[in-house]
């Protein structure tokens, strides 16, 4: 199998082994911090698909990631299922309603998209307050300690462990990413691409746009509900919090600070952003203020991400 882009994909592998090694270097905070950080990116490399390579802005994915929280977390916390049948109906239930949403939003385009991914996310969240005696509403739900655990291929994993978290959350990293290269470096991402520069001439060549953007949207979405599931039943907490309008918020700033249409950007803001909020909230009370000169500062040195920047520049191979 001929593999394109052979520079990124090293990169690829560097930046894994990378993550690997890093868990005997660090303490246990910053083990846990970058176990947060390694799902957060999953969830912005998710919104990256439709805005990073497709064109589409969202304002509405903390919907799919809270689809996978309380798929996740429900599954385990009323049905007893094991942990994995608990992520893996936590990832369907995201795609199913991405697909759904998906059918009827991009109906919409550019202003009227945002809007309409934005209503839809709200109305998600307020029916998680609704149904607060199933959901726990705004104060959510604890796992108990009894599904905190399961065994897979006759290996114990005990998510109270920040080593077995960390591991895996970078094992699913490890999956995303890898998934998401083939995915965007092959025909499928040239497509997107094609749809995100110009829709008009993708159509004209024959192309269904529709369908393309559709089979983005779903993809961004169950990846979201890939973090969304890990985070809950990782942290064995589920809450209205994790559908909240600022969850969407974050995707979308992670992925402009590293750079939308690069398969790394969202580590790199994500990282960034998650550890710069954590330092300095410890600092000052007006930390957002001291983040939103930081990130005026990053527009204007690097106007399409930290990595869209270094694409641009000197590193074209790195998209």
């Amino acid at each position: 199998m001929s593999i394109h882009n052979k520079k990124l994909f090293l990169l690829c592998l560097a930046t894994l082994a990378g993550l690997f090694v890093l868990q005997f270097l660090l303490s246990d905070y910053l083990v846990l911090a970058f176990t947060r950080i390694l799902i957060l990116a999953v969830f912005a490399m998710g919104y990256n698909v439709l805005m990073g390579y497709t064109g589409l802005v969202s304002l509405g994915h903390a919907m799919f990631f809270g689809a996978g929280v309380y798929g996740a977390g429900l599954s385990s916390y009323y049905l007893g299922v094991s942990l994995p049948v608990a992520f893996l109906a936590g990832i369907l239930a995201a795609i199913a309603l991405s697909f759904l949403i998906g059918l009827l939003a991009l109906r919409t385009q550019t202003v009227s998209f945002m809007i309409v991914t934005l209503m839809f996310s709200q109305a998600a969240f307020l029916l998680i307050l609704y149904f607060s005696e199933f959901t726990g509403g705004d104060q959510g739900l604890t796992l108990p300690t009894s599904a905190r655990s399961f065994s897979l291929f006759g290996l114990e994993v005990d998510m109270t462990s920040d080593v077995a978290r960390y591991n895996l959350a970078l094992t699913v990293f490890g999956v995303v990413l890898l998934g998401l290269f083939a995915f965007t470096q092959g025909p499928v991402g040239r497509l997107l691409i094609a749809v995100r520069e110009n829709e008009d001439r993708t159509r004209m060549l024959g192309f269904d746009t529709y369908a393309i953007k559709l089979l983005a949207f779903t993809v961004s979405g169950g990846i979201s509900g890939v973090a969304g599931a890990l985070y809950g039943l990782m942290f064995g907490y589920i809450g209205s919090a994790f559908a909240e309008f600022k969850i969407s918020i974050e995707a979308l700033l992670f992925t402009l600070v590293g750079g939308p249409g690069t398969l790394l950007g969202p580590l790199v803001g994500t990282g960034l952003m998650t550890l710069l909020i954590d330092r300095l909230s410890g600092l000052t009370t007006a930390y957002l203020i001291v983040i939103g000169a930081l990130l005026v500062a990053v527009t204007l040195w690097f106007p399409t991400g930290i990595l869209g920047t270094l694409r641009d520049r000197w590193l074209p191979w790195l998209k």
